[in-house]
């Protein structure tokens, strides 16, 4: 399994071309204006200054959630010299629900609102260079890259809708892939079909250090 923000294009190139496109419009209307344009690429706190913005609540699994919107969306900021009205933060809406922490198979969230990083599988297939620990065998219910489980079973993202345009659709094959075809996979190949998706960050080394340590899990299985 890949997480859903990893099937199509980089994020990080769609959404600052989208800010950018958005700073031109201004300056049609307005005249000059600066600043620069972050999308998880900088020292930013993006979650920190949704919240304090009242773009939504912190919710027990560590992602920023939206009344409307639920939480499968990206953070992206222009940063510039105007200064706007502020917004004031809005109620934290999770209240008893643990559907998250009762879900996470390796007990990243093991208390409501932190998250142990060391354990989560989007940490372990992305951004760990070593080996997996095999402590984690058996916990990691398929993920090759990134894991969405503590958003899938959120209650608010019933309200989630897919992006409408084509910025974002899955890049050509990327959800058929079998075991066998990452194993054969070359560098090649894998930067001509990925070498613009966010799973160039893991590399073909790192998909494919994951793929055998799911596919020995399953293999494990088999045989018990």
């Amino acid at each position: 399994q890949i997480a859903k923000y990893a099937y199509g294009p980089d994020y990080h190139v769609v959404l600052k071309n989208r800010l950018r496109a958005l700073i031109e419009e201004v300056q049609e209307t307005t005249g000059t204006v600066g600043g620069r344009v972050f999308t998880d690429s900088a020292p930013v706190l993006e979650k920190a200054w949704a919240l304090r913005s009242g773009a939504g609540w912190i919710g027990k699994n560590t992602n920023l959630i939206m009344p409307r919107a639920g939480s499968f969306f990206f953070l992206a900021e222009w940063i510039c010299e105007w200064e706007l009205p502020e917004d004031a933060p809005i109620k934290d809406h999770c209240g008893t629900c643990t559907r998250c922490i009762d879900a996470c198979p390796t007990g990243a969230l093991n208390e409501p609102y932190v998250l142990d990083a060391s354990k989560c599988i989007s940490y372990l297939t992305i951004e760990l260079r070593a080996s997996i620990p095999q402590q984690f065998s058996g916990m990691m219910e398929g993920w090759a890259f990134g894991c969405d489980i503590c958003q899938d079973v959120c209650p608010w993202n019933r309200f989630s809708t897919p992006e409408s345009g084509a910025a974002f659709s899955p890049l050509e094959g990327v959800l058929s892939l079998t075991t066998k075809d990452w194993e054969e996979m070359t560098k090649e190949t894998f930067s001509r079909r990925f070498g613009t998706s966010a799973l160039s960050r893991t590399g073909l080394n790192g998909m494919q250090r994951n793929v055998a340590f799911i596919k020995k899990d399953q293999d494990n299985s088999l045989q018990a």
